[in-house]
């Protein structure tokens, strides 16, 4: 990336200075990135002239309307507080669909960005792993495609942010911040797609997949190779983030809006429904909490922003991951601490206690769910139906289930992630905007400051759980620990009964002294 590595800053404005005036456009801006992305732009680079963002119509709510639901959002608390009336004046709604010819946009819409937008970030995507084929390309490889050929046409372009995924590449144990062959030809695969009938494609998908775990790597990587062919053309950066988790510090600590990557573990955990989970007991996750991947975007933005595109430029990639930035927790770390943080913020509500089971083979944990998910399931379910209530904890044992199996890869597998971009990135901030924009994970005290936020976020922002309700929720987490200890040594005591009294024992000890009477005869 010679055009990062050896430029002097010196002369370049700061990052709130560049971004005054300018017009950005955002595709998933409703998302969990986008919220965070939005709320950073508006509260440290307040003076930029204004955003649209991409928004369709969803189960008959109006783009309009979904526009003011993403501003009733928590995560605008702090901009709401402290900047009144930014996001009103500023934020403007695009009625269209990633996934549509032309990205959906109507022509005054189109000919409105071609001639103002002059930043863009590409932040949606379908992020779901089981999407089949044809669903997973046309929202992931198509909206991307249609993106591009907009930006083409665009007057004021200075940087295009396309957010892909740090996992693109999982068939490589080793991922390197490098645009690698791609496992198809792009066009020819966007050909299939729209071609071949459902059935058939959904046949053919495996064979397509290659040494790819799923459709979303799949097509992720499809994505990146099309972009990539825009070097010296177009004024691109790609970033790769991990798994992104809850915010570390901005805008507030802990906020989150999905039940992604360990949070997912944790709550599940924390209302006791999980109990058994398939994975590498040491396998370490890689996160980045959301805030310090936005920071990144916006830094890169403004780098590539203050230079124009030369046919010599190549294309900066971002491996936005923790890797060597912080202490990384193994599977088995994030379990106990969220333990741990549960006893002293624990969950309303919780059906058990807190106690999950690591199963890093596939077979026994088919036994285990049987046993501490399945059963247990179709007993409480049962009795809500007896009590005239709506059955749910198989449904939602089923969902874990799924949810297990989707991710099992990411579970069980290392990589490592080289970020070498991504913290050089870092030192070309400049002194003044560093207080805003200068993102840092060393010396974090993840176990016991990052995730018992995370817990509290959790029960603040994704379950609703009130603040006054945290003293009757130990109360409930005590008893029902108490429970759980005497159901399980009433269980142990009969167990050690029926051994006594089926002769089961018995037959033991008479084994082992008949073994230990022919030794002392010899």
């Amino acid at each position: 990336m010679t055009f990062l590595e050896d430029r002097d800053l010196h002369d370049v404005p700061g990052i709130p200075e560049y971004y005054r005036g300018k017009t950005i456009f955002i595709t998933g801006g409703t998302g969990f990135m986008g919220k965070v992305l939005i709320e950073k732009l508006l509260y440290s680079c307040t003076d930029l002239d204004r955003i649209y963002l991409l928004i369709r119509p969803k189960k008959g709510v109006k783009a309009e309307d979904r526009l003011a639901e993403l501003y009733a959002s928590s995560c605008f608390d702090r901009l709401r507080k402290e900047k009144p009336g930014v996001f009103e004046s500023k934020v403007y709604f695009i009625a269209g669909d990633c996934s549509e010819m032309g990205l959906g946009l109507s022509a005054e819409d189109r000919i409105l960005l071609i001639n103002r937008t002059n930043i863009i970030y590409h932040a949606a995507a379908s992020v779901r792993f089981d999407d089949l084929l044809k669903v997973s390309v046309k929202l992931n490889l198509r909206g991307a495609i249609e993106l591009i050929e907009l930006a083409k046409e665009m007057q004021h372009l200075e940087s295009l942010v396309h957010i892909s995924t740090s996992y693109c590449n999982t068939n490589r144990d080793i991922v390197e911040e490098v645009i690698y062959p791609p496992h198809a030809d792009w066009r020819e695969m966007l050909e299939i797609c729209e071609n071949i009938d459902d059935h058939t494609l959904n046949i053919l998908t495996a064979k397509y997949l290659g040494e790819m775990p799923n459709t979303y790597s799949f097509v992720k990587q499809l994505a990146e190779n099309m972009i990539f062919e825009q070097k010296g053309h177009l004024p691109v950066v790609i970033i790769r983030p991990s798994v992104v988790i809850s915010t570390y510090r901005e805008p507030m600590p802990g906020w989150v809006d999905n039940f992604n990557g360990p949070v997912g573990i944790m709550v599940a955990s924390g209302k006791g429904i999980l109990r058994t989970l398939y994975a590498s007991v040491d396998n370490s996750l890689d996160y980045i909490p959301v805030d310090i991947a936005i920071k990144s975007i916006i830094v890169a933005s403004w780098i590539r922003g203050t230079k124009k595109v030369e046919p010599t430029d190549d294309i900066p990639i971002y491996n936005t991951c923790n890797n060597d930035m912080a202490y990384s927790l193994s599977v088995k770390d994030i379990i106990k601490h969220g333990h741990e943080h549960t006893k002293e913020s624990p969950l309303d509500n919780m059906v058990w206690s807190v106690g999950v089971t690591i199963v890093p083979n596939k077979s026994l944990h088919y036994i285990t769910v049987i046993l501490l998910h399945l059963l247990p399931a179709i007993l409480l379910d049962t009795l809500l139906r007896l009590a005239g209530k709506k059955p749910m904890l198989l449904k939602i044992q089923r969902r874990i289930y799924i949810s297990n199996m989707v991710l099992s890869l990411y579970l069980t597998k290392q990589w490592t992630f080289s970020i070498t971009n991504f913290l050089h990135l870092r030192t070309k901030i400049k002194e003044e905007d560093k207080e805003h924009f200068y993102y840092v994970m060393e010396g974090v005290d993840v176990e016991n400051d990052f995730f018992l936020n995370c817990i509290i976020g959790c029960r603040k922002y994704l379950l609703k759980e009130k603040e006054e309700d945290l003293p009757k929720a130990k109360t409930h987490y005590t008893r029902i620990t108490l429970l759980a200890n005497v159901v399980k040594y009433l269980f142990y005591g009969w167990l050690l009964w029926w051994f006594m009294h089926t002769g089961f024992m018995r037959n033991i000890l008479l084994t082992i002294n008949n073994n230990y009477v022919k030794m002392y005869d010899l």
